[in-house]
């Protein structure tokens, strides 16, 4: 079995400890650390690290946790541990970033419309805060429209899937030959092909109405962009510092 580095071994003690808070404190703990949509009152500033730590199930917490020892370990021990949390946090907080600006579009692509038919955004909100549909709304948007705006506003945001799907591509592009095996399919898959699979599913599933469930493929979408960007210029860079001509 391959040994696990010091660095992810505190990352999943520290992810273990926020695993059990939330079970134990509950509903105050989760909206406390989980990342929330900029316009709900419990949003808070730390949220963009702190849901990072946070899981709602022990299925979820296990697959990332098992991806972060699988592939992180090698990528401490090679950049060590101030690299490897720099790149860790960053392609996390680009993973939150690119999921927020998604709900944003969503959430103002009803609410300029119906900004646009009298309605003021703060009426809108204490609309949908409480659950309650204006019917009148439906005359200018659909009621999927509603509902998005409505799950937007009131989804938490929790995981360190973001990061994970950053490590992820920063696996691939240092052992891009490693085979690896996509769930239910027994067929060895190299890692440079791996990892854009999974990106063009999460993009697949973020741009339709299909998802395997309350996922946030953008924010893998923004792990793995993050990540990528990174790998490229740390690449680039140390390129150029080696030239000779």
């Amino acid at each position: 079995m391959r040994g696990i580095t010091e660095t992810v071994k505190h990352l999943l003690i520290i992810n273990g400890i926020f695993f059990f808070a939330t079970n134990a404190l509950g509903p105050f703990f989760t909206d406390l650390m989980a990342l929330h949509f900029y316009l709900n009152p419990s949003f808070q500033v730390w949220q963009p690290v702190t849901h990072m730590f946070m899981h709602g199930s022990f299925n979820h917490i296990l697959f990332n946790m098992f991806g972060l020892w699988m592939f992180g370990s090698p990528l401490e021990q090679l950049w060590g541990r101030q690299k490897f949390l720099f790149y860790f946090f960053s392609t996390g907080l680009g993973a939150a970033a690119l999921q927020m600006i998604a709900y944003v579009f969503q959430f103002h692509s009803v609410s300029e419309v119906l900004n646009a038919a009298g309605y003021t955004t703060t009426k809108i909100i204490d609309s949908i805060a409480v659950g309650r549909l204006n019917p009148e709304w439906l005359a200018h948007v659909s009621r999927t429209q509603i509902q998005a705006a409505y799950d937007v506003y009131t989804t938490s945001m929790v995981g360190a899937s973001g990061a994970l799907y950053g490590i992820i591509v920063a696996f691939a592009f240092i052992f891009p030959n490693v085979n690896l095996y996509l769930f239910l399919i027994p067929i060895p898959i190299k890692a440079k092909y791996f990892v854009p699979l999974l990106i063009l599913g999460d993009l697949f599933f973020g741009f339709t109405s299909y998802s395997l469930g309350p996922i946030a493929h953008f924010a893998h979408v923004g792990g793995a962009f993050t990540g990528f960007m990174m790998m490229y210029f740390w690449r680039r860079n140390q390129f150029n510092q080696n030239r000779w001509d």
